[in-house]
């Protein structure tokens, strides 16, 4: 609905809705909220304007040509309309035109895609989780037994009059004061839609309880024949939540009915995101209005948010290169495209496509869940923009040397630590420097020796990998406020520990950079999801270096469900942290161990009096551990498992040689 000749009917629509030559009213009649037009002036919402774009049928509008542009704002001259509006405007599309002719654009909200990946059960847990699934089966259920759902091709709207008024009735009863004012859903503009280019591919759906029509809306296939746009709906129930929940009922219906026929996604319209998350949907695309006229300020509260700028840190190189084309564009939605761009093979399915690169709203479901967790105060105030998903934490790793260091740079490390820290960087032709921990549990930092390397780049392990014990706060604060460099903490045991995450601190520090994994607590380890959190600045950065394809829509689906499922993985964090300490009390209490190292991870870190005796009976037992004598004395780290290897481990320290 964004071509040319779609636009062009759609507008013929409005046209005859409001019995005019031209599509001049107050936007308000439109249903376009009045809200953000209060940046613009208290009257804009109610100034006499002329309509351009696909108002208010068409889901978005496209930027008009330059041409088209000069000739709407010579139309409003002539007309004497002191306004123009340009509605509904992907945010993601070039409107570079539209700021040069001197429009102004006005923060409208999302346009919501649910994208329909598989079975509709399957892909309603992983994005709204079993409670709202149940809830949705619950109300379909409930609506069916006494609602009709009918389906009217509009090309045969002329042998359905009763459905052409109740759709006009039902759109008149639920605008109120702007319907009685001439709204755009009336039986006029209707009739237009039937007669036009959009008319083959629009059905009219209505639902009736007994003989009363309680819904309608406007069902349009997308010219690429891939999916359906919900346009124009309408209930009758005065009541907010009944209404709610027969709009809900019905977008499952749709879902059902929309996969069935093969279809890749249903489109339900500009709106709010959180409202249409629970229905489904999982792709959010910003929109703007674009509005003209003389005199208006430039913007405003309502104006959309410049992008941010790259962060300072970022290396000499990647300042001359801009993100890779497909990563550039990775907010530039194609399901309602037709795209022959990827020299991909279209006959084996959909894994014959390339992974969808624009996962904010799994970012979002990510921050909103870990916000819930303890110790992660301030989460809620980060962004998308805050978030990177990587091929595992590690790979975030390398990334970051990539892009925020320069060969000669040094990098310090606070052994014993995650030897890949400076494995990468001496790949990278860095200069690695190291720092060791000292205190008896490994805890301690040499902030001064630290500072005294005036590294590029710290990473701190913490909690620590492999000793499982946590960084003394007050240092890790101390530094990133003193050193001139970035510090990167390494948080993939976080959800095992006691002690506050530094994930909300990245709002407020420019160089520090929390590296996240679900592959640990959310037992995702095969699906290679990584997570960096930073500032938008430093994320423009390492995406400008990262390959734009590494996270695979398999991580992506995966990553959604357990995410959005959460219980399942918090009740298993539960019971490894109780696995763990039961284990650390019999290990302490074995005469073999020399000490146990207080962990705040999924794992323990063990000093034997005789190390070389105790890893040859792991080995006679079949038992693998991690040997760490070689990076803290006389030591090995021991993964916890469920109670059946726990106690096997126990009892092999316990047999008889």
């Amino acid at each position: 609905m964004r071509r040319p000749v779609d636009i062009a009917a759609l507008q013929h629509a409005l046209r005859a809705a409001l019995g005019t030559d031209d599509p001049v009213c107050a936007p308000s009649r439109l249903g376009v909220d009045g809200g953000p037009f209060d940046a613009l002036g208290p009257v804009a919402a109610e100034r006499p304007t002329l309509v351009g774009g696909a108002a208010p049928y068409g889901p978005t509008s496209p930027v008009p040509a330059p041409e088209a542009l000069d000739a709407l704002i010579r139309r409003a001259k002539d007309l004497d309309v002191p306004q123009i509006l340009v509605p509904h405007v992907r945010r993601t599309d070039d409107s570079g035109a539209l700021g040069a002719a001197g429009f102004v654009p006005v923060a409208a909200g999302s346009e919501c895609v649910v994208r329909l990946t598989e079975d509709v059960d399957a892909f309603l847990r992983a994005r709204v989780g079993d409670d709202r699934l149940g809830e949705l089966h619950a109300l379909h259920d409930e609506v069916s037994r006494d609602v009709t759902w009918e389906r009217v091709p509009l090309r045969e709207l002329a042998a359905h009059g009763w459905a052409r008024e109740a759709f006009a009735a039902l759109h008149r009863r639920s605008g109120g004061s702007d319907a009685d004012r001439g709204g755009p859903y009336n039986a006029r503009a209707l009739e237009a839609l039937s007669h036009g280019a959009l008319a083959d591919r629009t059905e009219l759906l209505v639902r009736r309880r007994d003989d009363t029509v309680v819904q309608v809306a406007l069902l349009v296939r997308s010219h690429n024949g891939r999916g359906v746009y919900l346009v124009a709906p309408a209930v009758a129930d005065d009541d907010a939540v009944a209404r709610d929940d027969l709009h809900a009922a019905t977008v499952y219906r749709l879902h059902l009915d929309s996969r069935s026929s093969g279809l890749d996604w249903v489109h339900l319209g500009p709106g709010n995101a959180e409202h249409a998350r629970p229905l489904g949907a999982d792709l959010f695309v910003p929109l703007d209005h674009w509005v003209y006229a003389p005199g208006l300020p430039p913007g405003g509260e309502g104006a959309r948010a410049a992008e941010p700028a790259l962060s300072r840190f970022a290396a000499p190189p990647v300042t001359a290169v801009p993100v890779p084309g497909p990563a550039r564009f990775r907010r530039q939605p194609r399901f309602d495209t037709i795209d022959l761009s990827s020299n991909t093979n279209p006959f084996l399915g959909a894994d014959g496509s390339y992974p969808h690169l624009d996962t904010t709203e799994l970012a979002d479901t990510y921050l909103a869940t870990v916000a819930q967790l303890p110790g992660h105060e301030g989460v809620d105030a980060l962004s998308a923009e805050h978030v990177l998903f990587s091929s595992g934490s590690v790979d975030g790793a390398m990334l970051l040397l990539a892009a925020l260091a320069s060969p000669g740079e040094t990098v310090c490390v606070t052994s014993p630590t995650f030897p890949l820290y400076a494995h990468f960087a001496a790949v990278l032709r860095l200069p690695v420097v190291d720092v060791p921990l000292s205190g008896d549990d490994l805890s301690r930092l040499d902030t001064e020796r630290i500072l005294a390397a005036d590294p590029r780049v710290i990473f701190l392990c913490d909690p620590n990998n492999p000793a499982g014990t946590r960084l003394d706060r007050g240092q890790v604060l101390d530094l990133v406020a003193r050193t001139r460099g970035l510090v990167v903490i390494d948080e993939a045991y976080a959800e095992f520990s006691d002690s506050p995450s530094y994930a909300g601190a990245v709002a407020r520090h420019d160089n520090l950079i929390v590296l996240r994994t679900l592959s640990k607590g959310w037992g995702l380890a095969g699906a290679r999801c990584g997570i960096a959190l930073a500032g938008p600045g430093l994320i423009d950065a390492l995406r400008r270096v990262q390959v734009p394809f590494g996270f695979t829509d398999a991580s992506q689906r995966a990553a959604r469900e357990r995410l959005t499922n959460s219980h399942e993985a918090l009740d298993s964090i539960r019971r490894i942290r109780a696995e763990r300490d039961r284990m650390a009390a019999a290990l302490a209490s074995h005469p073999a161990v020399e000490h146990v190292f207080p962990s705040e991870t999924n794992f323990l870190l063990v000093r034997w009096y005789e190390h070389d005796r105790a890893m040859a009976r792991f080995h006679a037992a079949g038992i693998v551990v991690a040997d760490t004598g070689h990076v803290v004395r006389g030591t090995c780290r021991i993964s916890v498992g469920d109670i059946r290897a726990n106690d096997t481990l126990l009892r092999a320290l316990s047999a008889e040689e």
